[in-house]
């Protein structure tokens, strides 16, 4: 039986805690570190920090916890689907060694954090499964658990599991752990403020000036000094690091529902087939956990956004007992960056620099790299030994030359969209072709501009290229922004950033029915 639900447009995450209130930099400051971002790896850096006994400050765009980290389907775990035999194959066995290492550990720190700390994050124990159903892909699943056991893991290849469905074989790492991350991520922002550290918000930083002390603008026109500064926006917003050559945006859209609790799977659950689907559950209420499912990774301003999700709610409906019986659901969409060389960048940022410090790249693993960030971004400020993953890591690398050719399809694709966009004739003639509740880039005036019209048919007209460096935007229809297809920034209706790179908003153009 399907059942007519209702659906809540929000993170799960989001909808169970509180909001934040904290304020907005009314004077310029001053302060050992300036940590740009208020997402797990700016918030774990800001809390390792301050526990080193530096003055630390945090700065926001909008509210902490509520951008990617807010978003996350909040599985904390070292076992990042296909990567151990790869990592060996293109970096070494020692490479694949220290990434695990990194990873557990991380893994292990947010466990006695909560511990330490009295933090309630709905944490649980739970193993992490890769799984295919394909039996010609066995023997990759086999290649894979050997080579997370040889880099330290607790994994071994079966070919039997909770799930529903029959598995042609998996992957399964023991000792792994799965939380609400606003709670976690809440909780910590408390401890980090209680120990001295300063948190704003709508703090969103322009521009950052490099020196012997780093010199950060904020919107408002505030200004911080600070002896180094620590980008963790997710997405670097300083061009000079080059990393966006190097990182390539994505994605993925969640449904969550409450079902059983005996029909819930109590591990965690990831396949590469169908372009990629996870699911896992969390705790809900009296007899139900609620059932989450991640898939569909499509590039920002793909479109067709609300047939992924159907088709993605059509995959939970098929496969998962009482998923299509639930009256009420949620949806929400996360992003993140992949590398090309399949490693983060945590480190310096660029060469030329011994005070800014980046953290990106995290490849859909933002939880534990979140965490694995703090630590070693802390080792590096605050000084004393750093851990033997940090050269893994370092943002100054030079890829692989077996990397090259992933290299360049991420700079092409860019190009692609910045040219190949303007190529295109737009396939909306005027604004009365938008449909209320859509947008779409028209001409007006001879010159490109994202028209949103609203449910009153209204028109809101801004410039369709993105202040980040200048691509064509494109409309995302189920979560109604307008979205950069080439570095994956994000802008609501009115032209505010969302996400960045972009710092600044669209600018607004005329429309016949509303003049300027």
């Amino acid at each position: 039986m399907t059942t007519q639900r209702r659906t809540v447009d929000e993170s799960y995450w989001m909808a169970t805690t509180p909001g934040t209130g904290y304020p907005a930099p009314g004077e310029d400051l001053t302060a050992d570190v300036a940590v740009v971002g208020g997402g797990i790896a700016g918030l774990c850096t800001a809390w390792d920090l301050v526990r080193a006994g530096l003055d630390v400050v945090v700065l926001e765009a909008d509210r902490i916890a509520a951008g990617v980290s807010g978003c996350t389907t909040a599985k904390l775990t070292a076992a990042h689907g296909l990567i151990y035999a790869g990592l060996e194959a293109r970096h070494g066995a020692d490479d694949a060694r220290l990434y695990a290492l990194s990873q557990q550990e991380a893994v292990e720190r947010t466990a006695a954090l909560c511990a330490d700390l009295g933090i309630d994050a709905e944490l649980e124990r739970a193993p992490a499964f890769t799984y295919v159903q394909d039996p010609g892909r066995v023997d990759e699943m086999k290649q894979e658990a050997a080579a997370a056991r040889r880099a330290g893991l607790d994994a071994s290849f079966v070919t039997e599991t909770e799930l529903s469905f029959d598995i042609a074989g998996a992957v399964r790492v023991d000792g792994q752990l799965q939380f609400h991350p606003r709670k976690f991520l809440l909780a910590l922002a408390e401890h980090i403020t209680g120990a001295g550290g300063r948190i704003f918000e709508r703090a969103r930083v322009t521009a950052l000036h490099d020196g012997a002390r780093c010199r950060l603008t904020t919107e408002s026109g505030a200004t911080v000094r600070a002896r180094d500064a620590v980008i963790a926006t997710h997405y670097p917003i300083f061009d000079r690091t080059l990393l966006f050559t190097r990182i390539k945006p994505r994605r993925e859209l969640v449904i969550a529902a409450p079902v059983p609790s005996d029909a819930a799977p109590t591990g965690m659950y990831i396949t590469p087939e169908g372009g990629t689907r996870s699911l896992r559950s969390a705790p809900y209420d009296d007899g139900r956990r609620l059932l989450i499912v991640t898939g569909e990774s499509f590039e920002p301003g793909a479109g067709g956004v609300r047939e992924r999700f159907d088709r993605l709610d059509a995959w939970a409906r098929e496969r998962i007992p009482h998923f299509a019986e639930a009256a009420d659901a949620y949806r929400w969409a996360a992003q993140d960056n992949d590398s090309a060389d399949h490693l983060p960048y945590v480190g310096h940022a660029h060469p030329g620099t011994q005070h800014v410090f980046v953290a990106t790249g995290f490849g859909g693993w933002g939880m534990s790299n979140g965490v694995m960030a703090g630590r070693l971004l802390t080792a590096h400020i605050a000084g004393g030994p750093r851990p033997a993953w940090t050269d893994l890591y370092d943002p100054r690398r030079l890829p692989p030359m077996r990397d090259a050719g992933q290299l360049a399809s991420y700079q092409a694709a860019a190009a692609k969209h910045f040219v190949g966009d303007r190529l295109h004739t737009s396939h909306v003639d005027s604004l009365t072709d938008i449909p209320p509740g859509s947008g779409a880039v028209v001409r007006l005036q001879g010159k490109r501009c994202a028209v949103y019209r609203d449910e009153s048919g209204h028109a809101t007209a801004l410039s369709a290229r993105c202040t980040h460096l200048g691509c064509l935007v494109q409309f995302n229809d189920a979560e109604r922004v307008w979205e950069c297809p080439c570095h994956g920034s994000r802008f609501a209706t009115d032209g505010s950033v969302l996400h960045g790179p972009a710092t600044h908003p669209l600018e607004p153009r005329e429309t016949p029915d509303a003049p300027a």
